[in-house]
């Protein structure tokens, strides 16, 4: 890619520094407990707020940090202390992408704060776009919103929605217009506290056990137009342009998640870094039949591969992330393709980490166990591995691949 150079400021290099002490000295101890609890861990958060890493100024300065680098590198810093602890720290950041991604300066403005509060009030943001009879397909949304007056009204269910119910600030894809698809969705923001949202099921899962995920309820949920995303004069627009058989730009919830998926892939790259180094040091002291393991080929090619895949996958995201900052159009779906690598390099790399470790490693006395719990849901969430595939196979092949 031309102009992309992989090399980290000075700035960056820093806040690397600093959130990797962060997630060595605070998160990491902390990481076995509360995955067992699966429970928000509140008390890590206040400290990552106290710490200046959970606020709205953070995930600003690094997102619009000059490379594009700031937020995936800190993010990867995050998730090799752990990922469960990790997405509780960062899943508000969804959610401010999505407002910042459809929402007027005036929207930004009141409720991005909302969602993080302060180091002494901590507060959290949910993003909820998915439904129980959607997944993957974002056209088949069922969730209504439907205009009443100055109001509009929303009906439905969400699901696997991080920090759902629990949180501040909700903001929910809806559908305006069904017979549109996904051009006839908007996203509207729910304020605290307001009548007919609740929290349906929590949902008990396999990894990532220190972040809540649950279903979000919306029954008559009536909010102001000040809350469509974009305001009413901008929806309008759009719908009449997608009736009238034009182009409409990209629709909410797919703007939301080809902004945030080079973010995403560097928390994959983080567990997979993680589980890497801790085979590699388990390696290097344990022996068998006279002399450590790691001097037997087959360990230490398999740590070779280990390491280059780790490599390549960062690699991928740091292009990514750099193409969406300095405004280079992902003409081969370079963001799917980074998230896709990642993903599939984090399941991997922690099944190999197991595997070196033997028994050991099947045993929650070591944390590879765990990371291999946390890797599954990266080739699941924000677009499934065959999800980026198809959005991957249509970019190079320019046909619309089914």
């Amino acid at each position: 890619m031309s102009g992309f150079c992989p090399e980290l400021s000075d700035d960056v290099k820093q806040v690397r520094d600093w959130v990797h002490e962060f997630a060595r000295d605070v998160i990491r101890p902390a990481a076995a407990e509360w995955d067992e609890r699966e429970e928000t861990p509140w008390p890590v958060i206040q400290e990552a707020a106290k710490a200046g890493l959970y606020s709205l100024d953070f995930f600003a300065t690094q997102w619009f940090e000059e490379s594009g680098l700031g937020l995936p590198v800190a993010f990867e810093e995050i998730f090799w202390g752990d990922a469960g602890i990790g997405l509780s720290i960062v899943g508000t950041g969804l959610a401010a992408a999505a407002l910042s991604a459809n929402g007027t300066p005036e929207q930004m403005g009141e409720w991005l704060p909302q969602m993080f509060g302060t180091e002494n009030d901590v507060k959290l943001g949910a993003f909820c776009a998915s439904e129980p009879d959607a997944g993957s397909d974002v056209g088949a949304i069922r969730t209504r919103a439907v205009r009443d007056g100055g109001d509009w009204i929303l009906n439905g269910v969400k699901t696997w929605a991080t920090n759902g119910g629990i949180a501040n600030v909700h903001v929910v894809v809806a559908s305006v217009d069904p017979d549109l698809g996904t051009r006839g969705q908007a996203s509207f923001v729910i304020p605290p506290g307001t009548p007919g949202l609740s929290m349906g099921q929590k949902f008990r899962k396999h990894g990532i056990r220190a972040s809540h995920t649950a279903e979000v309820v919306l029954d008559e949920v009536r909010v102001p137009g000040s809350c469509l995303l974009g305001g009413a004069e901008k929806l309008e627009a759009r719908l009449a342009r997608v009736r009238n058989g034009e182009r409409a730009g990209e629709q909410a919830a797919m703007r939301t998640f080809e902004t945030t998926r080079p973010t995403v892939a560097a928390m994959a790259v983080g567990i997979a870094r993680a589980a890497f180094e801790y085979a590699r040091d388990y390696a290097r002291e344990r022996e068998q039949f006279g002399r450590r393991i790691a001097e037997n080929q087959a360990i230490a090619f398999l740590l070779a591969d280990m390491a280059t895949r780790v490599d390549v996958a960062r690699l991928m995201t740091w292009r990514a992330a750099w193409m969406a900052r300095n405004g280079r159009r992902f003409e081969q779906a370079e963001g799917s393709m980074s998230k896709l690598v990642a993903s599939e390099t984090a399941v991997w790399v922690t099944e190999q980490a197991i595997q070196i470790l033997g028994g050991a490693g099947y045993t929650r006395e070591h944390p590879v166990e765990r990371f291999h719990r946390d890797a599954k849901i990266y080739t699941i969430f924000e677009g499934t591995s065959e999800i980026q595939r198809l959005i991957i196979g249509r970019a190079v092949t320019g046909l619309p691949v089914r």
